[in-house]
């Protein structure tokens, strides 16, 4: 993908990489990616975040990187070695102590997620991968928001954001996420499950996928064992399913879920719907919890992000794996490219 301002062009796609909370381990697994060739050649990242806390990462990693502040996207292409920063501004780094819950670092983290929704909404990034926030710490920092999905689907107005584990091939599209387990239940019905259908087909098939083949997950053991253990699936999921096959969707379900994650992971489905979040987090971090990100469906831009949190006990010590902050980059480069996630599982 080409990125045009006049007469510059941008051969790679400019992805906005999000600092995250700097109290815990962000800023080290961004400076540790972004230290591996590989990711340059995929993209031209753009920091948005604090500079001097990514000088002190590079530091403490040993990264090798120069860091350059920059005032627009338009400057991100720096020379071989260094890495841009989008300095918002509103964090002074002497305020941040490390591992330490703050409503000034929830604060700025969040901002900055919207920043980077910004510079997608209005076209100057190609897509965004955002590193882990403190939801207690943005909490404190005034935001109401739960999350980066939450906050990026206010800003940007999509009536509906689906989220998506990926590891390996394994791709789960959770129903719910941030929602009780009673409250997740009462949210299965057949019209919110025949949504959720729809947006994924539909999301894949602009990946690259013609005929998305979606897995469906039962909600209660045995997938009811024929009404004995609940009636969900009955009333609810299969009619749900049925739907979606007549609007041309290749649905299967409802499979239990003791089954359909495996199925999953041998290439039956290019995507799982589970019912709702630790039925759907469970199998993916099990099978590679190293290697998963989450990407967002519903957004009218590419957003990706690690699948882990900001780890404020081991939090500036220099050990933290950065797996899944390059992979989350990866999948928005070649989502950008329009490469990413168009081959099936193997």
């Amino acid at each position: 993908m080409k990125t045009t301002w006049g007469n510059i062009v941008a051969e790679r796609p400019i992805i906005a990489i999000t600092m995250g909370d700097p109290s815990g381990i962000g800023p080290e697994v961004i400076a540790k990616a972004l230290s591996m060739p590989e990711v340059a050649s995929r993209c031209i990242p753009l920091v948005i975040g604090n500079a001097e806390m990514l000088r002190k990462a590079v530091t403490l990693t040993n990264a090798g990187l120069t860091v350059e502040a920059v005032e627009s996207p338009r400057e991100a292409a720096v020379a071989q070695g260094s890495v841009a920063v989008l300095d918002t501004g509103n964090l002074d780094a002497g305020d941040v102590q490390p591992g330490e819950i703050s409503a000034v670092t929830g604060k700025a983290a969040m901002e900055w997620a919207v920043r980077a929704g910004e510079l997608c909404m209005d076209g100057s990034v190609a897509g965004m991968a955002t590193a882990p926030l403190h939801k207690e710490a943005a909490s404190l920092g005034g935001f109401k928001d739960i999350g980066h999905m939450e906050v990026l689907q206010r800003l940007s107005g999509a009536p509906k954001v689906l989220t998506m584990l990926t590891s390996k091939g394994l791709r789960v599209v959770h129903l719910t996420t941030h929602r009780s387990l009673k409250r997740a239940c009462e949210y299965v019905t057949k019209d919110n499950i025949l949504e959720a259908l729809v947006l994924t087909n539909k999301a894949f098939q602009q990946w690259g996928i013609k005929e998305p083949r979606l897995g469906v997950a039962a909600l209660n053991p045995h997938a009811s064992d024929g009404g004995l253990i609940g009636d969900e699936e009955a009333t609810e999921i299969a009619p749900a399913v049925e739907e979606a096959k007549r609007l041309g969707i290749k649905a299967t379900g409802p499979v239990p879920a003791d089954t359909v994650f495996l199925q999953g992971i041998r290439g039956d489905y290019d995507a799982v719907l589970a019912m709702y979040h630790d039925q759907g987090h469970i199998p993916v971090k099990v099978y590679g919890f190293e290697e998963s990100i989450t990407v967002n469906l519903g957004l009218p831009f590419i957003r990706t992000s690690v699948d882990h949190g900001t780890a404020f006990d081991i939090a500036w010590q220099g050990i933290a794996d950065p797996t899944s902050m390059v992979e989350a980059i990866y999948a928005a480069a070649d989502l950008a490219n329009g490469t990413g996630l168009a081959k099936s599982p193997a």
